[in-house]
């Protein structure tokens, strides 16, 4: 048979190319890092290990922490820090488990569950909410880009409204008087 009766398909997996042109050994190498990049991100939230974000962040690095009622951004490692501890100061015992890890060019799309016991002040949009002492349970998804292998940008998708009912908050929406 010639290379040119070959598939296109099958003329590329002969010479070990992806169809998009990389070389499986690079496309496995990448998802394999990316994996590590994922695993190696739990240490922070679970020890509390800020140096961490030095290695795993890029110095421009964006968190977009979303969910329906507080949407956070955060700018930089200086302020991952800050928020990290702010969230462990209020869990303590916060432990986020990996349910599911999908890689996919750029991107890490993962599924987690955080659990922890709410003992330090809560912040939030009115100022900071008294420590409840009671166990929440949440799970959410993260999509993250990587770029040069660190974390560039990512969005991070919870039910904040689930972890306040937990917590035993009480949300009132507004009332027609108030909207006017």
């Amino acid at each position: 048979m010639t290379p040119t009766a070959l598939s296109t398909p099958l003329l590329a997996a002969m010479l070990g190319l992806a169809i998009v042109g990389l070389p499986q050994t690079m496309v496995a190498q990448s998802e394999k890092a990316m994996k590590a990049l994922a695993d190696r991100d739990l240490e922070i939230w679970n020890k509390g290990n800020l140096a961490l974000i030095d290695e795993l962040c890029a110095p421009e690095y964006v968190a977009h922490n979303v969910n329906q009622l507080l949407d956070v951004e955060v700018k930089g490692a200086a302020a991952m820090k800050q928020y990290v501890t702010s969230v462990r100061t209020s869990y303590p015992d916060l432990h986020v488990r990996m349910d599911e890890l999908l890689i996919t060019g750029d991107r890490i799309i993962r599924r987690w569950t955080a659990t922890g016991t709410n003992t330090g002040p809560l912040p939030g949009p009115a100022g900071k909410l008294p420590p409840t002492g009671k166990h929440v349970e949440v799970s959410g998804v993260d999509v993250i880009r990587i770029v040069k292998g660190k974390y560039a940008e990512s969005w991070s998708y919870w039910n904040g409204a689930a972890v306040l009912a937990q917590l035993g908050f009480n949300i009132t929406p507004p009332s027609a008087a108030t909207q006017k």
